[in-house]
């Protein structure tokens, strides 16, 4: 079992998602962004080896405007020896990597513009993974999408296009359930159709279900991962006190996690904990993990 944090580490003094307006956008200006987030990539994986972190979702700004038409740059060449040292350093230390585009992402959109855009967004991210020498473990997730007034057809959509994308791309893409429009057992239909791995989302599972207990609905998303995909992918959060139902929370609550832990502690899976403070709450998600797991929990080395 492996527990990370999405993207930022607010213990470093550097920010790995740093980008600029489009209108400022030159070649120069995307040189000197992305080795920014770059190397403040590589200090974040070596705080986290340190710390017994070995699941992190690298950010979807790390190429600003790679999938715009705007950047023409071969930014693939200009950064492939800095990003093979950072595949060789994740490989080196087992570490597992994710990566999740923004919500306007829709493969299943009525807008054939708007699913031409999202294969470029997937396939950058997916360039990005393979110039890092990733296996296929390290995952791009997704939502399903929209429904358009019309849920079934919209499935169907996902299904059709799905088929249609680029081996590149099909070899790391993930869905989960969100937390208003497609639940567990929408992504399982989905995946009969596709064999497309579903990422386990607690929170959202609490939000939008069909009454199946936490354990069960982990257990029927992990049969949706091969060998090649890797331990199943999870996230994790709760709700937000006073806040409308889906807000994340600012810090981990120690007691809902510990319950979570307990219910599924006959499984093995990989939990990225979707919580603001990051690696501060995932401090105290190790420590947990480490009393109630059956499985083995990474250490720092």
């Amino acid at each position: 079992m492996k527990l990370g944090y999405p993207c930022l580490n607010w213990s470093l003094p550097c920010n790995a998602g740093k980008t600029f307006r489009l209108k400022s956008y030159s070649d120069e200006k995307l040189i000197e962004t992305v080795d920014n987030n770059l190397s403040c990539l590589m200090n974040i994986l070596q705080y986290n080896k340190d710390n017994g972190f070995y699941f992190f979702r690298i950010s979807s700004e790390t190429i600003p405007f790679a999938s715009h038409e705007i950047c023409q740059f071969n930014w693939q060449k200009q950064f492939e020896n800095q990003l093979q040292t950072i595949g060789k350093f994740i490989l080196k230390n087992e570490m597992r990597i994710s990566m999740h585009p923004d919500q306007f992402v829709l493969i299943n959109a009525l807008d054939k513009k708007i699913i031409k855009k999202s294969i470029k967004e997937l396939q950058w991210h997916c360039e990005l993974l393979d110039l890092m020498g990733l296996k296929e473990d390290a995952k791009v997730q997704i939502h399903v999408g929209g429904v358009y007034d019309d849920k079934q057809a919209s499935m169907k959509r996902f299904v059709d296009n799905y088929k249609k994308l680029p081996e590149l791309i099909k070899k790391r893409l993930v869905i989960e359930n969100d937390d208003r429009l497609y639940s567990l057992k929408d992504c399982i239909e989905i995946h009969e159709q596709t064999n497309i791995p579903i990422i386990f989302d607690n929170f959202h599972h609490e939000c939008l279900h069909n009454d199946e207990p936490v354990a069960e609905a982990l257990s029927a998303a992990q049969k949706t991962w091969t060998k090649n995909d890797g331990i199943l992918m999870t996230d994790y959060s709760s709700q937000q006190p006073g806040e409308r139902v889906g807000k994340h929370r600012d810090s981990i609550d120690i007691k809902h996690f510990e319950k979570y832990i307990k219910a599924t502690k006959d499984y093995d899976f990989d939990i990225m904990l979707e919580i603001k403070d990051k690696e501060k709450s995932a401090a105290k998600a190790l420590q947990i993990i480490g009393v109630y797991s059956k499985t083995s929990v990474p250490r720092p080395s």
